[in-house]
């Protein structure tokens, strides 16, 4: 039965991504579109985490967390993008058996790194809004530099389970996805035989991951708050509000969509809105990002023109 599936699973070398048909005029279009999108993502997300490695005044694990999460975006995006860009070229559209699943394990593992991410930075600002006075004593060095690390490799420990159970699974033909990546849930509707074990322990995984990492979120927004409503100061409620509102902003826009196509596998959402809901969480959102966190801080806004060389033509003029 082992061989037999191994043998079923070998008989597919390779898999078509579709992408978003439609004349070869339009192709170009996309192409030129999407090129500029990428673009103005790696250059927003690499000038934030150039100016927290260049600009001391950010050495501070908020904004270390921050470089670390806009590097982190770039490898997200870099995962599927390129990749899309070189489909709208090209008429084959084809992607390897093995490719493909790389790239899903990467794509996902950033994904989940995000996450866990966004966890760090909301338990952050909980300790340094809640816990101020016993801030400098819990975050420390030692303490930031694990969390670090801790973002950084659970997604691509957790994400071998999922990717291997998928990976293993038969596939005979047909090999083509109506998508512009290598997503699980169009994987698992390829297979030749419906494993509703593989489903069960790929929802179950992605719920607790998503349920719980937005539970953890939300119970230390509620707490900073909380705090924040309690302060004497309306600047120092400005100035707290204003950090956690960006805060807030990217994890509304990250878990919407992601809860929308991963919660349910099982759901059956449409094919288009599949595209569209994935293409707003994996390109949109984090080109959004460096927006949403540099026009709403100053500290950053600072170290932005000073890594630009812009600081001294703002003093002059």
């Amino acid at each position: 039965m082992n061989t037999s599936s191994r043998d079923t699973t070998s008989s597919v070398s390779h898999f078509i991504l579709l992408g978003f048909p439609s004349s070869p005029e339009r192709q170009l279009l996309y192409f030129g579109l999407f090129s500029v999108t990428y673009t103005l993502t790696l250059m927003g997300n690499a000038a934030i985490a150039c100016a927290v490695r260049w600009d001391r005044r950010l050495h501070i694990p908020m904004y270390i967390f921050l470089g670390n999460f806009s590097f982190l975006e770039i490898c997200y995006v870099t995962t599927t993008v390129p990749n899309m860009l070189a489909n709208f070229l090209s008429t084959r559209k084809s992607i390897s058996f093995v490719s493909c699943f790389v790239q899903f394990y990467f794509f996902f593992s950033f994904g989940c790194d995000e996450g866990f991410y966004l966890c760090i930075m909301a338990f952050d600002r909980y300790l340094a809004i809640c816990r101020p006075l016993h801030y400098p004593r819990i975050m420390t060095k030692e303490l930031y530099t694990g969390l670090i690390i801790f973002g950084w490799s659970c997604g691509p420990i957790l994400f071998l389970t999922p990717v291997m159970l998928i990976s293993q699974l038969p596939y005979c033909g047909p090999n083509i996805i109506d998508h512009f990546m290598c997503d699980p849930v169009p994987l698992m509707m390829l297979s030749c035989s419906e494993d509703t074990t593989t489903q069960f322990v790929y929802s179950t995984f992605n719920t607790i991951f998503m349920v719980g990492t937005f539970l953890f979120i939300l119970c230390s927004y509620v707490l900073v708050i909380l705090a924040v409503l309690r302060m004497p100061s309306a600047a120092s409620k400005h100035k707290a509000f204003s950090t956690c509102a960006s805060h807030l902003a990217v994890v509304v826009l990250f878990f919407g969509s992601v809860m929308v196509m991963y919660v349910s596998p099982g759901s059956g959402h449409p094919v288009e809105l599949q595209k569209i809901v994935t293409l707003f969480y994996s390109v949109i959102t984090p080109l959004c990002n460096p927006l949403i966190y540099s026009l709403r801080n100053k500290e950053m806004k600072a170290a932005l023109r000073k890594v630009f060389g812009t600081e001294k033509l703002v003093h002059k003029t």
